[in-house]
């Protein structure tokens, strides 16, 4: 009997589909028939037509389709990044106007706008000492200065031997270089962090309780955030972006090169794809623009490219884009 097949998203993957997937991928191919009872599998690209013979459906690798199925979600994350650039750039002038009069209000303000860096980093402080729980930190750009690695060290150790955890973001770049990792090994407690290509702008999380983001491009301004579900969503940002992201500490993860590509040039041709400038390739991914360019040349030497132009031509026939984490 023919029962009627329930939408679902890929990690749901139903009994069915499942059953028939596993055939697929032992047998080679599966019957086009077979699929109607569960045709998630090719919604899901799981399943796909054989070319040489329409009635029959050949099985996408596994290490093939779950790249392709990541990708998707890294692409809403990405999505809700530009939301919330947008979203925070329109309420900032809000925000600021709105702090102006609740500091003049009895109650203490959810929103506090900080001037200068003295005071930034002053409430920073501040927030980190009342902290109980958990620090969240997102720390865009490639390495940090060894000078603010030595200044924080003592106020990290502080936090972490007060029972905190500690779980800070960072951009790939940030994998190679020696002060970061010098400075988590000098650590004691429960520090982790983790990397992606790109991330959001700097966020510091407290408790859940207390968040701090720049309020322009120089960060000489900056928001203190105390309202609960402000507080909450960036804290929810973070975890999501975690969940995404490589181990760099305590355990590294391995960025593996496939067909001569490492994961670093996969990004980079991303971005090449996009008609991004080399300023604007390094400045996305936390590096100088002269490493951007020597990746660049790299990845043109690989796919045998003479020309800007052929290089975008030979990333989209290529094909690395599609595994692609």
């Amino acid at each position: 009997m023919n029962r009627e097949h329930t939408p679902h998203r890929a990690e749901e993957l139903c009994a069915a589909g499942s059953a028939l997937y596993t055939r697929a991928l032992s047998e080679g191919r599966v019957q086009s028939e077979a699929a109607r009872q569960a045709p998630c599998l090719v919604d899901f690209g799981l399943l796909h037509p054989d070319l040489d013979d329409m009635r029959w459906l050949r099985p996408t690798a596994p290490k093939v389709a779950l790249p392709r199925l990541l990708r998707t979600i890294e692409d809403r994350i990405a999505d809700q990044r530009r939301r919330e650039e947008e979203l925070t750039a329109t309420f900032q002038p809000l925000m600021a106007l709105d702090a102006q009069f609740s500091a003049a209000a009895d109650e203490a303000p959810t929103i506090t706008v900080l001037d200068g860096l003295e005071r930034i980093n002053s409430a920073i402080d501040r927030a980190m000492r009342e902290a109980r729980d958990e620090f969240l930190a997102i720390q865009p750009g490639g390495t940090r200065p060894p000078e603010a690695l030595a200044e924080a060290l003592p106020r990290d150790q502080d936090l972490l031997s007060r029972g905190c955890r500690m779980r800070t973001l960072y951009q790939h770049t940030t994998r190679h270089s020696l002060p970061v990792l010098g400075y988590f090994e000098q650590l004691e407690g429960d520090a982790e962090a983790r990397t992606l290509d790109e991330v959001t702008d700097r966020l510091f999380v407290f408790d859940r309780t207390v968040a701090f983001i720049p309020a322009c491009k120089d960060r000489t301004l900056a928001l203190e955030l105390r309202h609960p579900a402000l507080v909450e969503y960036f804290a929810t940002t973070f975890w999501r972006l975690w969940r995404l992201a490589t181990p760099m500490w305590p355990q590294a993860a391995p960025q593996i090169s496939e067909n001569g590509v490492t994961a670093r040039q996969r990004a980079i041709a991303a971005l090449l794809i996009e008609g991004l400038t080399d300023t604007e390739i390094a400045t996305r991914l936390g590096m100088n623009v002269r490493t951007a360019r020597v990746h660049i040349a790299k990845l043109a030497a690989t796919l045998g490219s003479g020309s800007r132009a052929q290089l975008g031509y030979l990333i989209g026939q290529s094909g690395v884009l599609d595994s692609q984490h």
